[in-house]
């Protein structure tokens, strides 16, 4: 590949990773309408999932060997199955960019995960503040609900699907070799597809369900999901990870909370309250002083939960 054909490719994938993970937020609640959370979460990494064996069945014959299958089940449950899903069951309640501001702190939660349970490094000065400002703008968005109806659970599920995905980031390195992640990705999208299945069957969504009642915008907004959402998305995230570094990939998590919070206001009409205001100017620079402080491979970075 020739320079200019290379760098035309860094910049598309750069470009789907900013422009479609900045809006999933926003596909996934005009997926909601119609469509229960978990049923949705579960159709949209089965046909990502499928579709993905498919072209990687052409390609070897056998796509998931050498695979560590039970920590590919593991991360797969941390990563899609709860990373995603708890994040599509708290947008049931929460507004489309209020969830993007609490996903996008994301960085700051592996620093502090990788600090407390897998390295044991601690942060340097400038990291700590913005784990410090990360965390604050997190408190903010907690104690100061955007609307009156924000149910506590539903931020709960939000948080602990920060952390699911945090979680499974860090521990994706022992199980997914820089050879096998198209592969591997594909198989923890069909373990979390079903974890979600689960839980549909657990939250009895299927009760008074009725597949005809499921509107063309919805089921557009779920194809949205699993195809640019996942197959290319992720597909143009694992082409920057082999050939860029990784403070420059993650700034993703900078843009697609902004993204998020203006398409939210101008398609959905969410409010942009104070608390939302200072939480973003608490959690975006946090999130930058941590990316220009990071260190370490490139497995350990962490992709979208959307």
């Amino acid at each position: 590949m020739n320079s200019s054909r290379s760098l035309t490719a860094l910049l598309l994938c750069f470009a789907a990773i900013y422009i479609i993970w900045g809006t999933t937020f926003l596909g996934i609640a005009l997926m909601l309408r119609t469509v229960p959370p978990f049923t949705g979460g579960a159709a949209r990494f089965l046909l990502a999932g499928g579709l993905m064996y498919g072209w990687l069945r052409a390609r070897e014959p056998h796509p998931f060997a050498g695979l560590h299958l039970p920590g590919t089940a593991l991360c797969g449950v941390l990563l899609t199955g709860m990373g995603n899903g708890f994040l599509i069951w708290a947008q049931t309640d929460l507004p489309s960019g209020i969830a993007a501001l609490f996903i996008g702190a994301l960085p700051v939660s592996i620093l502090l995960l990788d600090w407390l349970f897998f390295s044991h490094r601690a942060p340097r000065a400038l990291a700590a503040a913005g784990v410090a400002l990360g965390l604050a703008g997190i408190v903010v968005l907690s104690l100061h609900p955007v609307t009156g109806q924000m149910h506590p659970l539903h931020i709960v599920a939000v948080l602990a699907a920060e952390f699911a995905w945090g979680i499974g980031t860090l521990l994706q390195p022992r199980y997914a070799g820089p050879d096998r992640v198209i592969n591997f990705t594909c198989l923890q999208m069909l373990f979390g597809a079903l974890f979600q299945l689960l839980m549909a069957a657990v939250d009895r969504e299927w009760i008074g369900f009725a597949p005809g009642q499921v509107s063309l915008l919805s089921v557009a907004a779920l194809l949205y999901l699993a195809v640019p959402g996942s197959i290319v998305a992720f597909s143009c995230y694992a082409y920057l990870v082999a050939h860029v570094a990784a403070q420059k990939i993650a700034t993703y998590a900078l843009v697609n909370p902004l993204i998020a919070l203006a398409l939210g206001t101008l398609v959905l009409g969410e409010p942009i309250t104070r608390a939302s205001v200072i939480s973003a100017a608490l959690v975006l620079p946090g999130v930058a002083l941590v990316l220009l402080q990071r260190e370490g491979p490139r497995a350990g970075m962490p992709v979208s939960a959307t």
